[in-house]
């Protein structure tokens, strides 16, 4: 695959004097488009750091974050903003939607960010969710919230999905439920995805892994051989 997205020389710290952390150390990886990858690591490893610069909303203090060509340092804040409002979607361990609209209206609010979105029925209906596309996120299991949430950002049609712990707050069979639809959005639709976890099972289902630890790789690796979600056992 085409390199799509680099990470160059990245470093990133907070706080000043004695009190000032490392948390991104160097930081080198390329993904290439379409590929599922996994970012692995125990908390403090940099992995959400890491997140939020590839997604414009943090900026490193040296290297750089490119995305087709295109490097992030080069944007100013407009272009920033339409660079995550045209190319990423994001799904988050908690699903913040938006409450007073029902599950189709959630949905649309992603398409309607998009120059270039997916049909929403569709989604809707890829989702499992036809039955529930009137009912109001409070009429809903943790599960089916996060299936409209992946919807809000599928249906945006980005070249990346970025991924955020997307299965931290639900059960064993909701989990698997749930890294199966994104491993099905991305085969059919072809996204890039960028996972965030500190779940080991979830490497296997993936075409790429990436270690983090202490805030730079330590593994880089490509599953020869992935395993379907519905297999993965933890």
């Amino acid at each position: 695959m085409k390199d799509f997205l680099e990470i160059k020389d990245l470093k990133k710290s907070f706080g000043t004097g004695e009190a000032r952390q490392e948390v991104l150390r160097g930081m080198n990886f390329t993904v290439g488009k379409g590929e599922f990858c996994v970012l692995l690591g125990p908390s403090g490893s940099g992995k959400s750091t890491l997140l939020n610069i590839i997604g414009g909303i943090d900026t490193p203090d040296e290297g750089f974050v490119s995305i087709g060509g295109d490097k992030l340092e080069d944007m100013n804040e407009n272009q920033l903003t339409m660079y995550r409002r045209k190319h990423l979607g994001y799904v988050f361990q908690m699903y913040n939607l938006i409450p007073n609209l029902n599950v189709k209206e959630n949905i649309e609010v992603g398409a309607y960010l998009s120059d270039d979105p997916l049909d929403v029925e569709e989604v809707i209906t890829t989702l499992g969710l036809q039955d529930h596309k009137y009912k109001y996120p409070n009429q809903l299991s943790g599960g089916q919230q996060q299936r409209v949430s992946i919807g809000r950002a599928v249906v945006k049609n980005p070249d990346i999905l970025m991924c955020d712990e997307p299965t931290g707050a639900l059960d064993y069979k909701t989990s698997k439920e749930i890294l199966a639809l994104i491993e099905d959005c991305n085969k059919k639709y072809g996204s890039t995805i960028i996972m965030v976890t500190h779940n080991e099972a979830i490497k296997y289902m993936a075409d790429h892994v990436i270690k983090l630890r202490d805030g730079v790789v330590r593994h880089n690796d490509m599953n020869e051989k992935k395993i379907p979600a519905s297999e993965l056992d933890w």
